[in-house]
């Protein structure tokens, strides 16, 4: 009984401590501890192939030509290994342990690096726990495939990982996770203060506090250098109307149901309000807010004065019928047209609302309103004509990232770009890199992340939007492409990559990501997603002198299509002819940008200047515009 008890003990641990060992990340100029576990270190657990595992077998060290001056996650590891392999005695047996290891690495893909407590560990991507919870193979490291198999399914019925199962899923069920907010260090004390007066009055509003740190962050220049622009981001920060409503639906059994709505109308000081709504489980106070800011900062940057909005509900699209959606589009507006109009705000489309939910949403506004004046911005069907509204965003920041490369001198053509997301944004990013001769070679989904090695082509591309229209996983691109793979709860900043497209959502690139990105040689980061790193992250690409552009300047382009749609109403144009304007709005804005950067003493040449500059700009044009109306 007790060498029983003994065995499923051992089969609970996995990981353990590594001494020695440090995260070592290239050009950033700092080390990392890497800390496995609390217990006692094991030699036979330190051989690299485990913390390769998170890299893939798509990005191969053969790949990389300067690997051998750079220091990748895990590199240490090698000399203990190599050290490992010398005390093992018999050609057999080495043979044996090497064949082992890269069954190993093929079957279980259950290694990954986060953060816990400020310090890197490797966790086990079965049960996301640190630590000696479980043994590689409690057979021995000479274990057989059928053992290796054997110990898989035990550590998938032990009742460590069913009970991380059941709080997982009892995470899921949760009504309200509470989220530690990351108040992050400020230069000047002005600029502090902001901060602090907006934690005082928001204190639960994770998403909306990081979003306020970032930008302040980034006019702490300006802040210093005139006092009455802390009264003026103060107020800046409180919405001017923030609605909060219910929405009641019946379901297809017949069941009622109710869910909230949201619509922050954050400032229009510049004129009428515009902005997406997002339908999506995770949308809540505190996302409507930080939406409604970033797309005020973003219209500010735009040719047209606009005000900024943003809104949406926690229901959920996926899994819904066509009726079901219509019903709860038509509860949706029932409380939301009294707050719209072409003078008021116009909402557009953003996660979870496509062409289908605007049409609904649209129809209800005219039946109520009783009118067709005006028009949403988004996905124009045939009720309103056709457009290439539903291309902007995604060809703006492929435009976004050549204007970049031109001023180093370099080219999108040849260069491997990792894109995260398989939506609208995403999929036209996909087209316009093929366009300039990039070679894009990822998408993602809530479950994990698709890599092609081959880069996607236009019938790929066709391929994938069958997928997505099917509600099929991306998974099944791999069934018709076998030069594809796709990786379970894993995210694409690992592999090989010069440009990076973060498309998804907010903080999708937390600091392990970002290291791998900074380890797999991406230097330019063009956000897709409103606010898509968080504050760790940040950290670790400002180190590595990693070049970004916000997502307040380079995702500028379906504001842009928007209001040449409703301004000029001209749906007449050719393709080249609208993105020949696109184009010409987002030099507008990139020149802008790096402009109020170099008034503040960031030059181009800075990878933080487009952050800065965007930023800087945006506010200094409502700043006067709200000084030139009083307190309004």
């Amino acid at each position: 009984m007790t060498s029983m008890m003994d065995d499923n003990m051992n089969l609970l641990h996995q990981a353990q401590r590594l001494n020695n060992n440090s995260l070592v990340v290239r050009e950033i100029g700092e080390e990392i501890d890497l800390e496995i576990g609390p217990e006692e270190d094991e030699q036979s657990f330190a051989h690299h192939t485990l913390l390769d595992v998170h890299t893939h077998e798509s990005s191969p060290v053969k790949d990389h030509p300067e690997n051998s001056n750079s220091h990748m996650i895990g590199s240490q590891l090698l000399s203990d290994d190599q050290d490992l392999s010398k005390g093992q005695t018999g050609k057999r047996k080495k043979k044996v342990v090497k064949r082992w290891r890269e069954e190993w690495a093929e079957t279980y893909k259950w290694a990954y690096v986060d953060v816990k407590d400020g310090t890197a560990r490797i966790f086990c991507s079965v049960c996301r726990e640190y630590g000696r919870k479980h043994r590689r193979n409690p057979y021995g490291n000479e274990g057989s495939r059928n053992m290796q198999m054997s110990a898989l399914e035990e550590h998938n019925n032990s009742l460590l990982h069913k009970e991380a199962l059941r709080l997982q899923q009892a995470s899921k069920e949760k009504l309200i996770v509470d989220k530690p907010i990351y108040v992050k260090a400020l230069m000047s004390k002005s600029a502090g203060s902001i901060v602090e007066a907006a934690l005082r009055r928001d204190p639960h509003e994770a998403e909306f506090i990081q979003s306020v740190q970032e930008v302040v962050h980034a006019l702490e220049r300006v802040i210093s250098k005139n006092s009455n622009y802390v009264n003026t981001m103060e107020r800046l920060l409180e919405p001017e109307r923030t609605i909060i409503f219910r929405v009641p639906w019946v379901d297809d059994r017949g069941e009622m149901n109710v869910n909230r709505g949201f619509r922050v109308h954050f400032n229009q000081t510049l004129g009428p309000c515009r902005g997406g709504l997002r339908f999506h489980p995770s949308m809540n106070l505190s996302v409507a807010k930080f939406l409604s800011f970033q797309q005020t900062l973003r219209n500010a940057l735009s040719p047209y004065r606009l005000g900024g909005s943003s809104g949406g509900s926690d229901f959920d699209p996926k899994g819904k019928s066509d009726n079901e959606i219509m019903k709860f589009c038509q509860s949706f507006m029932n409380e939301l047209y009294r707050y719209l109009g072409s003078d008021k705000d116009l909402p557009s489309e953003e996660m979870g609302v496509g062409t289908r939910e605007m049409g609904y949403l649209y129809g209800q506004y005219r039946r109520l309103t009783g009118h067709s004046q005006g028009s949403f911005t988004g996905p124009r069907i045939s009720w309103s004509g056709l457009s290439l509204r539903t291309e902007a965003t995604g060809y703006g920041l492929v435009f976004f990232a050549q204007l970049m490369l031109m001023d180093m001198n370099k080219e999108l053509k040849g260069l491997r770009c990792a894109v995260s997301g398989s939506g609208k944004v995403s999929m036209h990013v996909l087209e316009k890199l093929l366009a300039y001769g990039a070679l894009p070679i990822t998408v993602s989904d809530s479950k994990g992340y698709l890599v092609d090695e081959d880069g996607f082509d236009f019938m790929k591309i066709s391929f994938l939007r069958e997928i997505k229209s099917q509600n099929r996983s991306l998974r099944d691109y791999s069934k018709t492409y076998a030069r594809s793979k796709y990786y379970d709860e894993a995210k694409p900043w690992s592999e090989r990559s010069d440009v990076a497209f973060p498309c998804a959502s907010q903080n999708e690139i937390d600091q392990s990501d970002a290291i791998n990105l900074v380890n797999s040689g991406c230097r330019i980061i063009v956000e897709g997603s409103n606010m898509p790193c968080t504050h760790e992250a940040v950290d670790v690409l400002r180190k590595a002198n990693v070049f970004v552009a916000p997502s307040m300047a380079a995702g500028l382009g379906g504001v842009v299509a928007g209001e040449l749609e409703l301004k000029e109403c001209n749906l007449s144009w050719s393709p080249e002819d609208f993105e020949s304007k696109l184009q010409e709005a987002m030099k507008q804005t990139y020149q802008r940008a790096l402009k109020a950067a170099a008034d503040f003493g960031y030059p181009k040449e800075s990878p933080e200047a487009l952050v800065h500059g965007a930023a800087i700009s945006a506010f200094l044009t409502i700043a006067s515009s709200m000084a030139d109306q009083g307190c309004a």
